[in-house]
């Protein structure tokens, strides 16, 4: 079987977030196994992703994101997930104006609302301040006088574990309590009468927790159905000419159904279903030219689906948390079979894979960088090169179960091959492949060959 490297997936174009980086964080990390879970360097010159509250905000042709009116009281930017617990926020920031020497420019954490939060202030009096604020009441867990001046770069972040709030300056640790304010919130970049600039942007799990979706920690219960011994027989055909919406369960009666884009790998094909959030797709085969076969909006369950032709992708998993591939197959993916470009985790089981470059692959550049998880279970591969692909740096996970692989004397089939993600508009770097037992989960025992 002839082995060929394969890239990571274009950005998608409708993901919220920007410029995905995989940069290290500075000095001071507290994990060596911290993990990015989110970042933005603003190079595609937007601010999706972002909710803004006051001041004028615009990308300007370097990719720093700036905050002009030195006249708002608060101009705020927030970003990430509400659910957020443990994390390190860490930033580039620029203060250009002050208007006082109580005005900032800053970094803020564990934001439950536009005006509570934690906040890493540079003030106009040059002190840099690690505070927890609550509207107008602005409690100073510590500070330091650093001599902060406007046109320069300062690197801001600021750890949360528990009750235990930290704020670094270019790697220096300037402030650290214990505060019970928020347990929980977004990440913000924040003005109050003042003007700045704002770059480089990641979060990560180094407070001492993972502010993402966490890996299962098991595999699903094991069920009896064994994987599809053969494919099926369509019991007819349907040319579809635009994309079928899902809303709710659709059965297709193992009806086939084709007709959408050419059957090759251009990126600009449309989907033959797409299915809203919670939606079920059953008991269809998706014959050629199949486009960019399913997309799933949210949640979606693919249950005794069949593509007898891959074309772009056969399936994309895009704005949920969990996503559930029970029986079906797919064939005939020169590049991929399943594309995980949302959060969370991809359930794939009772399934066959055959003639195939990788029966799933973790996105490594697309537009918001997450930690993404697959586990696989039940599932026999034929002429396929790897089994699935993640991005180590950004602490994906994948786990295997009852893998059979047929017709792979040589045992040229990768298991679990590891990637580096990068910016969107980059192409990740393969740095490795095989169990490690943080990454890529599994034991000799859960792989069989035929």
């Amino acid at each position: 079987m002839q082995k060929r490297r394969l890239s990571g997936r274009r950005p998608l174009l409708l993901a919220v977030g920007a410029g995905v980086t995989a940069a290290a964080l500075a000095a001071g990390m507290t994990s060596a196994f911290a993990a990015t879970v989110f970042s933005d360097d603003f190079t595609d010159g937007d601010t999706s992703g972002w909710s803004k509250s006051g001041g004028t905000w615009t990308v300007d042709g370097s990719g720093v994101l700036n905050q002009s009116n030195a006249g708002s009281e608060l101009a705020r930017q927030f970003a990430g997930q509400s659910s957020w617990t443990n994390y390190s926020v860490q930033a580039r920031v620029r203060p250009t104006s002050f208007g006082s020497s109580s005005a900032l420019v800053g970094l803020a954490a564990r934001s439950t609302s536009s005006t509570k939060m934690y906040r890493l202030a540079l003030l106009g009096s040059g002190r840099a301040e690690l505070q927890a604020v609550n509207g107008s009441s602005v409690t100073a867990i510590g500070s330091a006088a650093l001599g902060i001046g406007t046109g320069t770069w300062y690197t801001l972040r600021i750890e949360t574990s528990g009750s235990t709030i930290r704020g670094f300056v270019n790697g220096t640790q300037i402030a650290s309590g214990s505060n019970s304010l928020a347990g929980a919130g977004r990440i913000g970049l924040v003005t109050a009468y003042a003007s700045g600039g704002f770059d480089d942007v990641l979060v990560d799990s180094s407070g001492g927790g993972t502010p993402t979706t966490p890996p299962p920690t098991t595999t699903p219960p094991p069920t009896t159905t064994p994987p599809p011994a053969g494919w099926p027989t369509p019991t007819g055909s349907q040319k579809v000419d635009a994309t079928i919406p899902v809303s709710g369960s659709f059965d297709g009666g193992l009806k086939r159904y084709y007709g959408i884009g050419d059957g090759g790998q251009s990126e600009s094909q449309d989907p033959m279903f797409e299915l809203a959030a919670g939606a079920t797709l059953r008991n269809v085969i998706i014959g050629a030219p199949a486009g960019d076969g399913v997309h799933c909006e949210g949640n979606c369950t693919l249950i005794n689906v069949w593509w007898e032709d891959v074309g772009e992708d056969a399936a994309t998993f895009r704005g949920g948390t969990t996503y559930t591939v029970d029986g079906g197959g797919a064939r005939s993916a020169s590049d991929k079979v399943f594309q995980h470009n949302g959060s969370g985790t991809v359930y794939i089981k009772n399934f066959r894979v055959e003639n195939a470059g990788k029966l799933y692959r973790a996105c490594g550049n697309c537009s918001t960088s997450y930690q993404r998880h697959v586990v696989i279970d039940n599932v026999i591969v034929r002429n396929t090169d790897a089994i699935a692909g993640i991005n180590t740096n950004w602490g994906d996970t994948a786990r295997f179960s009852r893998i059979t692989i047929v017709g792979d004397p040589d045992r040229e089939t990768s298991i679990c091959v590891k990637y580096k993600g990068v910016p969107k508009g980059s192409e990740p770097t393969e740095i490795g492949e095989g169990a490690d037992g943080v990454n890529c989960l599994y034991s000799p025992s859960d792989i069989t060959y035929q």
